[in-house]
Formats: structure tokens, C-alpha cells, sequence
């Protein structure tokens, strides 16, 4: 059986090999043939591809690499239904992501193809880097590292309206509260933070169990100083925070958006940053990545910006790679998957 380790430059062909060999070790099935894919994301941004979106690579590449294939272990190629089509030896497409929106799910459960997912594999990592970035925020830390790196000695930013708050007793909303917002909440609580979440997937148990308070969107936003996004992007959180709903936030409240640029709406930002109705802003996502060179919040101090780094450790890299391989194993030895994304494909191809 022919297996496609279609890695880049942080999940790398090499780091899935090696989880599968683990997976299987030295029992049944055989070990299969292993080919491999290098595509170029992180050092170029992903972007759509053939009717999927985030993806990178081309859909050459991967009609070529999958000749064959059975099983495809990746995170970024572009599994598109022409990619689909040309590979009808294809049985699996196992992804290391939190969802497989780089695979056209209705064309893979046509073919017949299965398609995995990974969910939680960075949920530490972007965690922390979200907790990062309402420190950063909070306590203006790139903006006296930049004028230190200049040579001004910013002393005047100890002044009491220019200094920073603190996380204990401030009370943190959290949009969103699947895997990444509980631990986030729960280092919150930690500092000593209140915090409140809105998520019409949480229950009255489930949050107070975690000791937060479960609330309204809106009574979010008018209740919080700060204010950080963990939902995922579908039609109906699309630019949920939007110029009406900023404005229902504190004056000088904190805004950070780890997750996806599209739950934020860019365009009011600008002129809310200014004005003082946000005090800062702190962004790791954007609705076009890169930002261009016009963007309208860049040389803003009381901007935070990371070019899409929440996820980036070592430890989710590995972590991703043993869930595919994971997957990848189960479907050799002819189990079930765990994750599966598109449960159609049992009825279609019953």
C-alpha cells in the first residue's frame, strides 16, 4: 500500500514518516511504501487553491505525488475534487488540522474517500500565545521594546495614564470556549482574572465547573476590558465583531484575535484605535495575509501584530503528526477512524 506523506516546512514529510513507522512498529500491516511531498507553507502564506481554501502547493503537485496512493498524511495540500478525480486509488485523507478546510469534503465523500482531522493538536500552543498577547497588550511591551531598540528611554510610560493593567481582577471575555478557550481560561484564573465566555456550544454546567461565567455576546463585550476571540470562522461568526459591537466595549478596552482574521471586522479598527474607544489591539490573524503594504493599522503603537505564529511549537508539530499517523494507522489494520470529517462517506458507500 502506497502512502503519501505530504508535509511542509513545520509539519515536515520526515516528522509524519517517522509517527507512522512508530504507529505501526513491528506488527501488522506491513510497513507500506512511503512517498513524500515537501510543499513551501510557512515560507509562503497558504491561500485558496482550486476551490479549497488555506491550502499550499498546486493541484499538479499533488495529482503526481498521489499516483497511486492510498493514504495521504498531510496538512496544507490542496485536496481538491480535480485532485480527487485524478486519484481514484485514494482512500484517506488524513489532516493535521483543527479542520480539513483545504480538502473538498463533498468531492471526497463522492469518491468514497475518507477524511480525518486533529482536533486540539494546538490547543496549548495557542492558548499561551493568546495569553502572550494580553500581556503584550495590556502592558504596552512591544511598543517600549521598539522605542528602547531606537534609543528613547520611555520613562513617561510610567506615567499612571500611560501605564499598563493588571490581569488580576480584571475581568476577560472569551468568544468562543472549545479546547483553546478553556485552557485560556484557566491560566486566566490563574493570574487572578475574571473571566466570562460567550459560546452557544457551553452549557450552565460546563462553565460553572470551570468557574467562569457563561453570558451573552453583548453583555460580553459591555462587561469586559478585554476582550480575546477563540471561535471558529463559519458564516455565522464571520465579522462578529463588528464597528456596533466594539462599540459596546469599555472605553479603552483590550481587543485580541488569535484565531481567525475573519471573526474580526477590519474596517472600523482604524479610527477606534485612534479615537481611544480601543485601547489596544493585538492581532496574530488577519482578513488578508499577509497584511498589505497600505494597511491602515500598521505604525499604530497601540497595535500588537505576529504573522500567524499562535500554533507554532514544536510540541504541535509533533503532536499533529502522531494524530494523522494515528489515523493513517487504523485505516491500514482496517479499524475505524477517530476523527472522522465527512461520517456521509459510510452511507454513500455503504
Amino acid at each position: 500500500m502506497r502512502v503519501l506523506a505530504a508535509g511542509d516546512h513545520f509539519v515536515s514529510p520526515d516528522l509524519l514518516v517517522a509517527a507512522l513507522e512508530e504507529e505501526i512498529g513491528d506488527g501488522p500491516p506491513a510497513a507500506p511504501q512511503e512517498a513524500r511531498l515537501k510543499l513551501p507553507w510557512p515560507v509562503e502564506p497558504f491561500g485558496p487553491v482550486g476551490g479549497v481554501e488555506e491550502a499550499s502547493g498546486t493541484e499538479e503537485q499533488m495529482i503526481e505525488a498521489l499516483r497511486g496512493a492510498e493514504v495521504c498524511m498531510t496538512q496544507m495540500a490542496p485536496v481538491t475534487s480535480r485532485v480527487i478525480d485524478a486519484c481514484p486509488d485514494l482512500g484517506l485523507v488524513s489532516v493535521c488540522r483543527g479542520g480539513p478546510v483545504n480538502v473538498d469534503l463533498e468531492a471526497a465523500t463522492r469518491a468514497g474517500v475518507a477524511v480525518t482531522y486533529a482536533p486540539g493538536r494546538n490547543a496549548t500552543a495557542a492558548a499561551e500565545y493568546a495569553i502572550a498577547m494580553i500581556l503584550a497588550a495590556l502592558r504596552r511591551v512591544p511598543a517600549a521594546d521598539a522605542e528602547l531598540r531606537e534609543g528613547r528611554w520611555r520613562g513617561d510610560f510610567y506615567a499612571y495614564d500611560q501605564a499598563g493593567v493588571e490581569l488580576r481582577g480584571t475581568t476577560v471575555g472569551l468568544v468562543g470556549y472549545g479546547a483553546i478557550g478553556r485552557i485560556v481560561a484557566r491560566i486566566l484564573r490563574a493570574f487572578e482574572a475574571e473571566v466570562l465566555v460567550s459560546d452557544p456550544y457551553t452549557d450552565e454546567s460546563t462553565a460553572a465547573e470551570d468557574g467562569v461565567g457563561l453570558v451573552g455576546l453583548e453583555e460580553l463585550l459591555s462587561a469586559c476590558s478585554v476582550v480575546s476571540l477563540h471561535a471558529r470562522l463559519t458564516e455565522e461568526t464571520r465579522a462578529m465583531i463588528d464597528g456596533d459591537r466594539i462599540a459596546l466595549m469599555p472605553r479603552g478596552a483590550v481587543l485580541v484575535n488569535t484565531a481567525r482574521g475573519g471573526l474580526l471586522d477590519h474596517a472600523p479598527l482604524p479610527e477606534a484605535l485612534r479615537s481611544g474607544r480601543l485601547g489596544a489591539l493585538a492581532l496574530d490573524v488577519y482578513d488578508v495575509e499577509p497584511p498589505p503594504a497600505d494597511w491602515p493599522l500598521r505604525g499604530l503603537d497601540n497595535v500588537v501584530t505576529t504573522p500567524h505564529l499562535a500554533g507554532a511549537t514544536r510540541q504541535t508539530a509533533e503532536r499533529a503528526a502522531r494524530i494523522v499517523a494515528g489515523e493513517a494507522g487504523r485505516y491500514l489494520r482496517g479499524e475505524p477512524p477517530r476523527h472522522l470529517a465527512n461520517p456521509e462517506v459510510r452511507e454513500v458507500h455503504a
